[in-house]
């Protein structure tokens, strides 16, 4: 899914666009024992209450592709005989109108999800009618193409309020707050099946991680079945020790900043195309970037072998993921320089008077600790 497709569910969740039917909700406390489960009809729901549900849906579609929002295909063999993607399948058609399967889905939860504390799952099952688009991509509100069918889970921290004094209104005191069980904005979630060119994509599932280096890939394996990839740090460290390892002794500045140039310069390139897919770089495409970079020949012969080695096999990175295009940042145990990536070429590596140093081209305009300096020349 791309941002335009998920900002189009995340409209649904408002009263006028409405299109959820059912809500479920499952508490489970630290010991994971079940204390309570629901099932409404949502609309008929107190309309302060389905605003806070809103605010929890909305936050589960919330993030950025590739580091909050993961995009996961099912493997072939979860489709058949009894696979995950088959059994979220039945679960979406029934539309959470079968009690026996939604309890089974929590019991699955319950078993996999590692988390200390008391959570709440929640379960929506919505049917949107999908406009169709005009050729200048406008909706169309009386031309309907098909009817999205989805399901939406959420699993949410509950804890316990801060302890604190409060205004009692009846006896018209302060005193003691008394302290409750506070459902917080979801840590984990996902959408069944994608909504892939405005469509439904059964063989899709869009996964929430609100931390993104914690994906929870254990549970997502065993409840959904699809294989996690590499979190935004991982796939960041793995760039930075592939630069490393190739380059070997060589790994120099200007070689470096190079790189980190060239990946800015392409990022930026999508961005112009205005692509809407994350631009995502596959093992040949990071090769020819260290080439065009100026990496020699003879570094890059082990080049594929540590790819694999780091990645595994077939693995792609996301761009977005391995380089800020903000800030680039020049980094010794006593100074930190940071600058314009566009400017990069304004950080040097020379030797003065015998010692490796860090020169910075400057113009007149220096401040220091925000008082405007003149620049010495001597």
């Amino acid at each position: 899914m791309i941002n335009s497709e998920i900002l189009e569910i995340k409209k649904q969740f408002k009263h006028e666009n409405c299109s959820i039917t059912k809500v479920s909700g499952c508490y489970v406390d630290g010991e994971k024992e079940i204390k309570t489960k629901f099932t409404e009809s949502f609309l008929c729901l107190p309309e302060e209450e389905t605003f806070k549900y809103f605010e929890i849906f909305k936050k589960t579609l919330s993030g950025t592709i590739g580091k909050n929002l993961i995009n996961m295909d099912f493997p072939t063999s979860t489709e058949f005989d009894g696979g995950t993607q088959e059994f979220l399948l039945k679960l979406r058609d029934s539309e959470l109108k079968d009690e026996t399967i939604i309890d089974e889905f929590y019991d699955k939860i319950i078993q996999m999800y590692d988390f200390v504390g008391n959570y709440l799952i929640l379960l929506l099952y919505a049917a949107y009618d999908v406009p169709g688009k005009t050729s200048d991509k406008i909706l169309m509100d009386d031309a309907s193409d098909e009817v999205y069918r989805y399901i939406l889970c959420s699993i949410c921290p509950v804890n316990l309020s801060k302890p604190g004094l409060s205004y009692n209104t009846d006896t018209n005191m302060i005193q003691k707050r008394i302290q409750d069980w506070v459902v917080a904005a979801p840590n984990n979630g996902f959408l069944f099946p994608g909504f892939n060119d405005r469509s439904a994509d059964i063989h899709s599932i869009l996964y929430y991680s609100k931390d993104t280096e914690e994906l929870h890939n254990d549970f997502v394996n065993q409840l959904l079945g699809c294989e996690v990839p590499l979190s935004a740090g991982v796939q960041k460290e793995t760039f930075q020790t592939l630069i490393k390892e190739t380059l070997g002794e060589d790994c120099e500045y200007e070689i470096v900043r190079t790189i980190h140039e060239k990946l800015n310069e392409i990022i930026e390139e999508h961005k112009v195309k205005e692509i809407p897919e994350p631009l995502v770089l596959d093992r040949s495409e990071v090769k020819n970037l260290f080439t065009d970079s100026g990496v020699e020949k003879e570094k890059l012969i082990e080049f594929d072998k540590n790819y694999e080695k780091m990645t595994g096999e077939n693995v792609s990175l996301l761009a977005a993921n391995l380089a800020s295009t903000k800030v680039f940042e020049v980094k010794t145990p006593d100074v930190i320089v940071k600058v314009n990536p566009e400017r990069a070429d304004l950080v040097q590596t020379k030797i003065v008077d015998g010692r490796k140093c860090l020169v910075i081209e400057i113009n007149d305009q220096v401040e220091v600790n925000g008082i405007l300096v003149k620049a010495s020349c001597n």
